[in-house]
C-alpha cells in the first residue's frame, strides 16, 4: 500500500464525491489533506469559490503560509450545465471555463514554487466528456478537453524540474450528483439498468475507485508516469454501440 507520510496534499472541490473520496484516502495513506471549496469539509478547509479568479493565488498562498510545503495537488472541482452552443449564453460558458479549466491552471501557476520543493504530483479530474460528447453538454466538453490538454503541457514545461501532472478521465461515477438526477427520473429503476448495460463491467463506477487512481497517480509508485490522461469508465468508451 503507497504510504504517504510526511506529504502535504490539496484537493479542490472535496465535499462530496470524488473529491471527498480522494481527500479521505489521502488521509488513509499517511497525507496531510487540505481542501478548497465554498462548504466546509472533513479535512483543513480553505474557503474557496473558483467563479472567483482570485482564489487560486489565495490558495496557494494560505498553503505556503500553514505549510511551505505541497506534494500532491489534486484539481477536482467542476462545475456541468447542460446547453447546446444556441441555448448557452456566454456567462455560463464563461463559468464552465473559469472553474473548469482557468482555475485549475491557475492554481498550478501560483503552486510552482512549493511543488518545485520536492518533485511535486499533479492530478487533474478531466472527464470522458473531454474526449467525447453527450448531447446538450457543449461548454463541459471544451472545458475538459482543455484541461486535458492542459495538463500535457504542464508535464512537458515543468517536467525537468521534477514535478509530474496528469489528469483522470472518469465516464459515469455514482455521486451523490448523479444519484440524485437518477432518482429525480420517472423510472429510476429501470434508468440505472439501462446505465449500468452500456458498461462492459456491467455496473456504474463509485468515487472510491476514481480516488484510488488519482492516489497512484499521485504517489512515488508512478513517478516514471506523466502527462497521461487516464480514461477510468468501466470499458464504456471502449464498446462500440450496435449497428
Amino acid at each position: 500500500m503507497t504510504d504517504l507520510t510526511g506529504k502535504i496534499a490539496l484537493v479542490t472541490g472535496a465535499s462530496a464525491g470524488i473529491g471527498l473520496s480522494t481527500a479521505r484516502l489521502l488521509e488513509d495513506r499517511g497525507a496531510k489533506v487540505y481542501t478548497a471549496q465554498r462548504r466546509k469539509g472533513e479535512h483543513h478547509w480553505i474557503e474557496a469559490d473558483f467563479l472567483d479568479l482570485t482564489a487560486p493565488e489565495q490558495i496557494a498562498k494560505t498553503i505556503h503560509e500553514k505549510e511551505d510545503q505541497l506534494d500532491i495537488l489534486v484539481n477536482n472541482a467542476g462545475i456541468m450545465r447542460e446547453g447546446t452552443l444556441d441555448e448557452i449564453d456566454l456567462k455560463e460558458w464563461e463559468a464552465h471555463l473559469t472553474v473548469n479549466l482557468t482555475a485549475p491552471a491557475l492554481l498550478i501557476k501560483h503552486a510552482l514554487p512549493l511543488l518545485r520543493k520536492n518533485a511535486g504530483a499533479i492530478v487533474n479530474v478531466g472527464s470522458i466528456e473531454g474526449l467525447g460528447s453527450n448531447p446538450r453538454h457543449l461548454a463541459y466538453c471544451a472545458s475538459k478537453g482543455g484541461l486535458h490538454a492542459l495538463t500535457r503541457a504542464v508535464a512537458v514545461d515543468h517536467g525537468p524540474e521534477g514535478i509530474r501532472c496528469n489528469a483522470v478521465a472518469p465516464g459515469w461515477i455514482d455521486t451523490p450528483l448523479n444519484v440524485d438526477f437518477i432518482n429525480s427520473i420517472a423510472d429510476p429503476a429501470s434508468f440505472h439498468q439501462a446505465i449500468k448495460s452500456i458498461h462492459p463491467v456491467g455496473r456504474t463506477g463509485t468515487p472510491e475507485n476514481v480516488a484510488e487512481l488519482i492516489v497512484w497517480l499521485a504517489s512515488e509508485a508512478a513517478t516514471f508516469v506523466t502527462g497521461q490522461i487516464f480514461t477510468i469508465d468501466g470499458g464504456r468508451t471502449a464498446k462500440l454501440s450496435l449497428p
